[in-house]
């Protein structure tokens, strides 16, 4: 992995399956998980390309994260029923001066996600 192209070293990107577009105006939320509690980190919402370059700092301690998306409040923006009204994806950083990015893959009933690059 490279180093982040930006100020962010965890960045994400929801694009909506179901309608074939990015999901944008999604509020998403990044904590630690230090000793099994959430530390919250940062928050921010997705932009008119579904994506979100601004969420923590220029450099993280190696550990546990959880991204945490609001997808209720996105379905209901849509119009469309929602499944699922949040989306949780914990992942590790072992090195907490490489870039993470973590995609969203959105629809009413199904969710995927990956490390993305």
């Amino acid at each position: 992995m490279s180093p982040v192209p930006g100020p962010s070293l965890i960045t994400t990107h929801v694009l909506d399956t179901a309608l074939g577009r990015p999901a944008t105006d999604v509020t998403v939320t990044l904590h630690a998980i230090v000793a099994h509690d959430d530390v919250h980190v940062a928050t921010s919402r997705t932009d008119a390309d579904g994506r979100v370059s601004d969420l923590g700092p220029a450099h993280l301690e190696p550990g546990t994260y959880r991204l945490v998306f609001d997808t209720a409040a996105y379905h209901a923006s849509t119009g469309q029923p929602g499944f699922f009204p949040e989306v949780a994806i914990t992942f590790t950083v072992d090195d907490g001066a490489v870039h993470h990015h973590v995609p969203l893959l959105l629809s009413p009933y199904a969710y995927s996600t990956y490390r993305g690059s």
